[in-house]
């Protein structure tokens, strides 16, 4: 008993350094770029010894890769958790989706530099991680297609809908929506935001006026 307690302490301790050399990381390479950024920035911004990254991560890149891997998986978890918190208390399912739409929007607002990288990423290729980001991209995606899917099957919505198409768009919708806010309208608040992306989805998801 007291040699798992160590092992789980040290687990707790292990996973609080890799969460503070993510948050060094993703704040350096949003400012500066990922080829500008150094192991060396990313030790002294997070508090540790440069040796502590390798201990954690083989490099950078594959830092930057678990970084994509961790900040979508959290992205996942959320939409995942809007939805069935609203399954649970009987909502339909563009209340559903409405819940992950904010879900969405209070994951950007909590954590604006990695959204910017992750949407950057999207668009580059021959990165080594490129092949990591497509599955990741298509976790969060799958979460919404599922909710789609239910939704047509219990006749809440169209089968004519296309299913993969409208939950990469709902998605996109969403962050780049949510990064215009950030970047031109910071005045708004996250309620705003969500208002009006509410109306959106009820009028062109569900096809209610």
């Amino acid at each position: 008993m007291e040699r798992s307690s160590t092992t789980s302490g040290g687990s707790t301790r292990r996973e609080a350094t890799r969460q503070k050399l993510y948050e060094a990381a993703v704040t350096l390479i949003a400012e500066q770029g990922f080829s500008a950024t150094t192991v060396d920035e990313i030790a002294e911004r997070a508090g540790v010894a440069k040796g502590t990254v390798y201990y954690n991560f083989a490099s950078k890149s594959v830092l930057f890769e678990e970084l994509l891997r961790h900040g979508v998986g959290l992205l996942t978890a959320s939409l995942r958790e809007a939805a069935e918190r609203t399954a649970g208390a009987g909502g339909s399912k563009v209340d559903a989706l409405d819940a992950m739409i904010r879900a969405g929007l209070v994951f950007i607002d909590r954590y604006p530099a990695f959204t910017q990288l992750y949407v950057a990423e999207l668009w580059r290729t021959n990165r080594a991680w490129q092949a990591t980001l497509l599955v990741v991209r298509q976790q969060a995606v799958a979460v919404v297609e599922d909710v789609l899917r239910e939704g047509v099957d219990n006749g809440e919505f169209s089968a004519e809908i296309d299913i993969p198409l409208t939950a990469a768009a709902l998605v996109g919708m969403v962050l780049v929506a949510a990064l215009d806010w950030q970047a031109f309208q910071p005045e708004r608040s996250l309620d705003d935001v969500h208002s009006a992306l509410s109306r959106l989805l009820q009028g062109r998801v569900s096809g209610r006026p």
